[in-house]
């Protein structure tokens, strides 16, 4: 009984999203990590990204570390549109939502640090909001990128948040975070492996520094 109930518990990832904006203004930016995490993804396990107008997105798939099919998606609709393009690819492939592994940056997170998580809310962010409306469920995967709070939390209002969100990284920061996303190919490496919930000990005890 047990053994049946962790076999069905297991959770494997068969989409990955990186939530971002489209346009090269955006390039590089925070707010933009989980383009970059797929761009990362998309680098190591050799599959090529090129853009799909049915999935409203920069698609492609290839095999994943522990040898099943894996589809990867940079959705191209805007942040709070994000969930159409998700929508899209599960309505095609008839994927359950638990197979979504979305990839985004949260400011609540301090830079160097990254949690993954099966389920929960949006906590403000417009893509997953998106997300969560469009798969009509919060019960996903997901994996928060830390981008870190503006300096002067104290008196900062909602456009310096939106500030720090959209301002690029600065050159120690850029340096920190190409060590992240190696950490974030790991950690969905050993999603892969050994499923979400035993990837999570190890992605979310770890804070990366930088060398």
């Amino acid at each position: 009984m047990t053994e049946a109930f962790t076999q069905q518990a297991l959770v494997i990832p068969q989409l990955i999203v990186g939530l971002g904006n489209p346009e090269p203004k955006y390039d590089q930016t925070r707010h933009n990590i989980g383009f970059a995490a797929i761009d990362a993804l998309s680098r190591v396990w050799q599959i090529s990204l090129a853009e799909n107008r049915k999935f409203q997105g920069q698609y492609g798939e290839g095999i994943a570390p522990d040898g099943g099919k894996i589809r990867l998606l940079k959705p191209l609709t805007y942040m709070n549109r994000s969930g159409q393009s998700i929508q899209a690819v599960t309505s095609w492939y008839k994927l359950p939502p638990e197979s979504v592994l979305v990839i985004y940056d949260d400011m609540d997170l301090p830079l160097g640090k990254t949690r993954l998580r099966l389920s929960g809310s949006a906590g403000g962010h417009n893509g997953m909001k998106s997300a969560i409306a469009h798969l009509s469920t919060q019960n996903f995967p997901r994996l928060r990128i830390g981008i870190g709070k503006p300096k002067d939390t104290a008196n900062s209002d909602n456009s310096e948040s939106i500030s720090h969100v959209l301002g690029k990284f600065s050159a120690a920061e850029t340096q920190l975070m190409s060590l992240v996303l190696e950490f974030v190919v790991e950690c969905v490496e050993l999603s892969f492996k050994q499923g979400v919930e035993k990837a999570m000990n190890r992605c979310n005890s770890r804070t990366v520094e930088s060398s």
